[in-house]
C-alpha cells in the first residue's frame, strides 16, 4: 500500500488538535460549541488551499464519532452520493465532506436537498470560493457559511514541529537535524500554505542521506531546494484576484506608496498586466481626477510602455505611474458629479429642455419657439452671459462640488464659484 503523504497523515483527529481557525475552533466558538452538543448543522467552510478546510471536517468526524465521508462535487456522481445517504440512513447521521462544492451541479444538488434538511446527512462544502458569489442560493441557504484564514507564522511552525516530533504519524521516528534558519524558510516560503509546508519538510527528510551515525541534517539549502517559492493563490476569477485590485486602488487612494507598490508586485508575479493597465486608468481619473489631470495623460504613457516591453521591464513604467498616482492630490468631485446627475435621471427627474436651448435648425422650429431667446455667449466681451441651462425642475441642482486639494481644481473652484455667484 502507497505510504500517505505527511499533510495527510497529519491531520488532526480531534477539533483540539486543529491548528489555527481559532475564531471557529476555539474554545466556546461556534464549531467547538457544535462538538461539544454532538449538534452538528451542514456548513460551508472556504478560504485558500492548504489552510484546514478538510482537518476540520475530519476533527469534527473525529471528535463526534459519527462516519465520515469525502466525495469531489466534480469527480464523484450522484451513485456515490447514494451510498453516502444509505450509510447516513443505517447509522442515523454521516457527515459528508465535499470538496469543490462551488461546482455541484443541479442533479448532484436536488439528490442531496432532502437529506440536507432531514439531518441524514451533514454536509461540509469545501470550497475556495466565494459561497456567496459561487454556490447555488439552495445550498448555501442550508448551510452555515465560515471563512477560514491563512495559519499565521507561528501556527506553521507549531505545524512542522508536532510533525517532526510525532512517531506514528509524523516524521518522530527519523533521528532529524535541522536548523533554525531551515525551518524559518519552510514557514515563511509556504505563504499560510500548510500542506506545502509539511510536504516539503517530507520530502526534505525523505531525499537527504543521513551521516554516519544515521542523522538526517535539512539546511537551508535543502529546505530551498525542497519548497521554492510559493505561489500566490491568484486565480483571475477568483476571489484573491479582486481582493488584490481592491487593496491596490485603495491603497493608491489612502497615498500609501509601500502598500500599492506590494499589492502590483503581486499582481505582477501573477502577469496580470490587464488587470494593472485598467485599474491604473480607472484610479487616473476617479481618484486622481481634476486635482492632477496630468496624471491620467502620464499614467496612460506609462501603461503603452509597459505593455510595449513587456514583462519584467514593464515593471519600471508601471511603478513610476504608482508612485506618481500614490503622492498626487486627491480628488473624485468629478465621480461625484456625474454618478448625482445619473441619479436623479434614473429616478425620472430629467425634465424638458428649456425652449431657448432646443434645436433651432429646422424649418418651423422658431413657430415652435425653439432657440428663439437663446443668448449666444461669444456675442459678449467675457464669453459668458447668464442664462438658464438646467430644465426647470433641476434648475437649482448643484451636481458638481470642487475639491481643493490641487492647484488645477482650485483654479476651477474660483471660476466655478464666480459664475454661480453671477
Amino acid at each position: 500500500m502507497k505510504k500517505q503523504p505527511l499533510a495527510f497523515r497529519m491531520r488532526p483527529k480531534t477539533i483540539d488538535e486543529v491548528m489555527g481557525q481559532q475564531h471557529l475552533v476555539g474554545e466556546n466558538k461556534i464549531i467547538a460549541r457544535m462538538v461539544k452538543a454532538k449538534q452538528l448543522s451542514s456548513m460551508i467552510l472556504y478560504g485558500p488551499p492548504g489552510i484546514g478546510k478538510t482537518s476540520i471536517a475530519s476533527a469534527i468526524a473525529g471528535s463526534t464519532q459519527y462516519a465520515f465521508r469525502t466525495l469531489n462535487a466534480v469527480t464523484n456522481n450522484k451513485k456515490d452520493m447514494e451510498v453516502v445517504a444509505a450509510e447516513g440512513k443505517m447509522s442515523g447521521k454521516v457527515i459528508l465532506l465535499l470538496d469543490e462544492v462551488h461546482r455541484l451541479d443541479k442533479g448532484k444538488q436536488d439528490f442531496l436537498l432532502p437529506y440536507l434538511e432531514n439531518g441524514t446527512i451533514i454536509l461540509i462544502g469545501a470550497t475556495t470560493s466565494n459561497p456567496y458569489h459561487a454556490i447555488n442560493p439552495a445550498i448555501r441557504s442550508r448551510c452555515q457559511i465560515f471563512e477560514l484564514f491563512p495559519l499565521n507564522e507561528e501556527e506553521i511552525k507549531q505545524t512542522l514541529e508536532r510533525a517532526l516530533n510525532d512517531a506514528e504519524r509524523g516524521l518522530g521516528k527519523y533521528s532529524i537535524s535541522i536548523e533554525e534558519q531551515a525551518l524559518d524558510h519552510f514557514v515563511a516560503a509556504s505563504n499560510g500554505d500548510a500542506r506545502s509546508a509539511l510536504n516539503a519538510l517530507e520530502l526534505a527528510v525523505l531525499s537527504t542521506d543521513p551521516d554516519k551515525d544515521g542523522q538526517i541534517h535539512i539546511t537551508m539549502t535543502v529546505a530551498e531546494e525542497c519548497l521554492q517559492k510559493k505561489s500566490l493563490a491568484h486565480d483571475k476569477d477568483g476571489d484573491a484576484h479582486y481582493d488584490v485590485l481592491s487593496g491596490f486602488q485603495k491603497s493608491i487612494r489612502g497615498s500609501d506608496v509601500n502598500a500599492a507598490l506590494h499589492y502590483l508586485g503581486r499582481l505582477i508575479e501573477a502577469g496580470d498586466l490587464p488587470s494593472i493597465v485598467r485599474r491604473l486608468l480607472v484610479i487616473a481619473y476617479e481618484d486622481i481626477g481634476l486635482a492632477n489631470p496630468q496624471a491620467g495623460s502620464r499614467t496612460l504613457v506609462a501603461i503603452q510602455t509597459a505593455e510595449k516591453i513587456g514583462f519584467p521591464e514593464a515593471r519600471i513604467p508601471l511603478a513610476n505611474a504608482v508612485i506618481e498616482l500614490c503622492l498626487s492630490p486627491k480628488s473624485n468631485s468629478a465621480i461625484t458629479a456625474i454618478d448625482k446627475a445619473l441619479s436623479d435621471i434614473r429616478a425620472g427627474q430629467s425634465g424638458e429642455v428649456p425652449l431657448h436651448l432646443k434645436d433651432a435648425h429646422y424649418k418651423g422650429a422658431k413657430e415652435l419657439g425653439r432657440g428663439i431667446d437663446y443668448k449666444y455667449p461669444h456675442d459678449y466681451e467675457i464669453g459668458w452671459v447668464k442664462q438658464q441651462y438646467l430644465p426647470d425642475k433641476l434648475k437649482n441642482k448643484q451636481y458638481y462640488v470642487p475639491k481643493k486639494t490641487g492647484k488645477f481644481e482650485q483654479a476651477l473652484a474660483t471660476v466655478y464659484e464666480n459664475l454661480r455667484k453671477k
